[in-house]
């Protein structure tokens, strides 16, 4: 490993560290504020975790956490709202499925999947099936909404003020987005392999660990999208 490599642990772990000290009343205030202001926190966790991992993705493909024209603090905007979207389409979700589910005959999903529900069998249905809704519906658009951010900002040259200039949507699908790869990669694989379950997880902890453990996921989202933006057409 490089010295950045280890400058990267370093602060890792000296981030990480207060979460694991009570002394330090870290964690306490971390789900208050969580609990208090949802998508605030929702935009700064998606803003941290998702960039990072797209630094973790272009350090695999290019030897670098950074380079000229790629765009950390904008690319941190683009992830810290569609973050708050995350967060709110968790909550339409997770309210919305159980009572479509009771539509179809299952009128106790909504009382088996309730925060202070013990886990059964039950829950875990509701939880893939949320997951399964969410992902379906709300993900593809998210993801490709990210894809050509991703290529303006870059397009742009990785600023902020290129970020607020206006998409050029049209050029963009028609042209720049690698629909092999956003569609056969991105969609088809990710979705049902990697997201299904790991969604269903997360809507099967207590309320304040779906939050936390969503936005670790932000890692490995921005990991995928930007390893998927790495794919040679």
């Amino acid at each position: 490993m490089k010295k950045q490599d280890w400058i990267l642990i370093l602060c890792v772990v000296v981030v990480l560290t207060p979460f694991f000290i009570p002394a330090t009343g870290f964690f306490n205030w971390f789900n208050t504020a969580t609990a208090t202001h949802p998508y605030i926190m929702a935009f700064f966790k998606f803003a941290i975790l998702a960039t990072l991992g797209e630094c973790l993705a272009l350090r695999i493909r290019e030897g670098v956490y950074n380079k000229p024209g790629f765009g950390i603090v904008p690319r941190m905007m683009v992830w810290g709202f569609l973050g708050m979207c995350i967060a709110m389409a968790m909550v339409i979700f997770k309210t919305g499925v159980p009572a479509f589910l009771a539509t179809l005959g299952w009128k106790e999903a909504a009382t088996v999947f309730a925060a202070t529900a013990p886990l059964t069998w039950g829950k875990v249905g509701v939880a893939f099936a949320v997951s399964v809704l969410m992902n379906s519906i709300f993900a593809p658009v998210m993801m490709t909404f990210h894809k050509c951010t991703d290529i303006h900002i870059l397009d742009n040259g990785g600023t902020v003020r290129g970020l607020l200039r206006p998409m050029k949507m049209r050029e963009i699908f028609a042209t720049k987005v690698n629909w092999d790869v956003q569609w056969n990669f991105v969609i088809k694989k990710t979705i049902p392999l990697f997201w299904f379950p790991a969604h269903t997880i997360t809507f099967i902890l207590p309320p304040t660990f779906q939050v936390l453990f969503a936005a670790l996921l932000g890692v490995a989202l921005g990991l995928i999208l930007a390893l998927a933006g790495g794919k040679k057409k």
